[in-house]
């Protein structure tokens, strides 16, 4: 079934989406080396959410710096995994750059990541999750975590257009944006399964729409 042209498979999405609970459960099935951001060890994110202005390139440049370290470990040579899942790309840094950042820190951020980004691997295929901002603030509230308490609806609705604007015109490689508003792929086995075989199949367009809820009501 798998299609070998497919090594490093990056799942992406706006907060809330599950692109973690979908990348653990590929990297699971495809015995493959999971890379999950470590946004959880970010000492200025809940001052961020707090006081977005202060507190912008300090938890900016943690992230970058991180992200970087982080996917450097794909140059590596893995004897005991064929492929390589992560819940998040090096570039998608730059939607949250551009939405948080002032004029003179942005200069400065494209400085640094002029300098860096020429030396992170692109993901053969990136599954960009889809979603609304009422099912993403659904999520956010239904796993209520402490970090993520003072996260505002208006924040979610310009990352999300963010996330669009950017994943439409996106093309150092291969993008399936899938519809995942009204599925479940990490507890429905069947929407998982129709998502693996989408994934694998032969060939891929250099952005393509994937809309399980569309493919359901034609069956």
């Amino acid at each position: 079934m798998e299609d070998k042209k497919i090594k490093y498979i990056a799942v992406e999405g706006v907060i809330g989406v599950g692109k973690t609970s979908l990348a653990k459960k590929l990297a699971e099935r495809l015995n493959a080396k999971l890379i999950l951001e470590n946004f959880e060890d970010n000492p200025f994110l809940e001052k961020f959410y707090n006081d977005p202005i202060g507190y912008a390139f300090h938890t900016q440049m943690y992230f970058l710096m991180s992200r970087y370290k982080q996917l450097q470990e794909i140059k590596q040579i893995d004897m005991f995994h064929d492929y390589y899942v992560s819940d998040y790309i090096f570039e998608k840094d730059k939607i949250f750059a551009y939405l948080n950042l002032q004029d003179d820190e942005l200069k400065l951020y494209e400085k640094i990541v002029t300098l860096i980004e020429k030396m992170i691997v692109v993901p053969d295929l990136i599954i960009y999750l889809q979603s609304n901002v009422e099912r993403l603030m659904k999520n956010i509230r239904h796993r209520d975590r402490d970090i993520e308490k003072e996260i505002k609806e208006e924040y979610i609705k310009d990352l999300n257009e963010g996330y669009n604007y950017f994943f439409f015109r996106y093309k150092a490689t291969k993008v399936m944006i899938v519809n995942s508003a009204e599925i479940d792929f990490v507890n429905n086995e069947t929407d998982f399964e129709n998502l693996i075989r989408e994934i694998f199949k032969p060939e891929h367009s250099a952005i393509e729409y994937y809309n399980p809820v569309t493919i359901k009501a034609a069956k």
